[in-house]
């Protein structure tokens, strides 16, 4: 029962007709699908250019990238880096949060039975969706420090082995730390967190969205840093971390692997740091 227009869900989860189940997974699907497809085209844009540049210019295309790679961004070129982060974070994301988006969904039908206003579940998405592009912003001007430093490829990787250790010790660090421990609770445990953060209507879903964002964020920062190591266009390490992240949060190992993975992060860092 709703005592409380703040506080509607215990940690005993309501259900959701299957019906909204398929629409909503489908519906999530199809925007992860889509931003999966813009990626792969911007990854085979990309490289396109590098193999054209490379039969025009033959060895001489190194130092003409590295030239190229630290001329001054005009506003267009972070606009569209942020805009390629933003989507791939969407892709990154989405799969991650289709538990607590389903949760939310039951919890404000059930609400909605109870007198609440029935707040739309795409505005939950939206306001998770919303901390992430901020996220992007940081991105972007993260790859523009980078970038004006000499230190990524055309292909947006690491050029120093040295940076790409540190990458690796500083995520594997991070997850052993209690601020990894506590925002990876919460992602994945939703009925808790829908407990002590709801907001009722509209405005309130968008909220807890962006909430549950800047939790999402605090889990996963460092692993997101981990693209400048293994390229952020590459799309088969997009889609391990994907799949790392997915695991961390719904498999029952999750919060174990994730300490066993940022362990193992630690000594690859260190012992690439030694071989240097």
């Amino acid at each position: 029962m709703v005592s409380d227009s703040r506080d509607p869900v215990t940690p005993t989860a309501p259900t959701l007709p299957r019906r909204d189940r398929i629409a909503i997974l489908v519906a999530l699907a199809g925007v992860t699908l889509l931003a999966w497809a813009y990626l792969v085209y911007v990854a085979l844009e990309m490289g396109d250019m590098a193999g054209a540049g490379s039969m025009a210019t033959g060895g001489a295309m190194a130092s003409d990238m590295d030239v190229a790679g630290v001329r001054p961004w005009a506003t267009l070129d972070f606009l569209l880096m942020f805009l390629m982060w933003s989507v791939m974070m969407v892709g990154m994301m989405v799969p991650s949060a289709a538990p607590m988006t389903l949760l939310y969904a039951a919890v404000a039908r059930k609400a909605a039975r109870q007198g609440a206003t029935l707040a739309p579940t795409g505005a939950f998405v939206a306001g998770y969706l919303a901390m992430w592009c901020l996220f992007s912003v940081l991105a972007t001007a993260a790859q523009w420090a980078l970038d004006q430093a000499a230190l990524l490829s055309p292909m947006m990787v690491a050029t120093s082995p040295a940076l790409g250790a540190l990458l690796l010790i500083a995520a594997g660090i991070y997850q052993l730390t209690p601020a990894k421990s506590v925002c990876l609770e919460h992602c994945r445990a939703p009925a808790h967190f829908f407990a002590r953060h709801w907001h009722p209507g509209t405005l309130g879903a968008f909220r807890m969205g962006f909430g549950h964002g800047g939790f999402c964020i605090g889990c996963c920062w460092a692993l997101m840093g981990l693209l400048f190591f293994g390229g952020v266009m590459n799309l088969l390490w997009i889609a391990a971390i994907t799949f790392f992240v997915l695991l961390e949060k719904v498999a029952p190992v999750g919060p174990l692997g994730g300490r066993l993975a940022g362990a193992a992060m630690i000594v690859a860092g260190v012992v690439a740091i030694v071989l240097r």
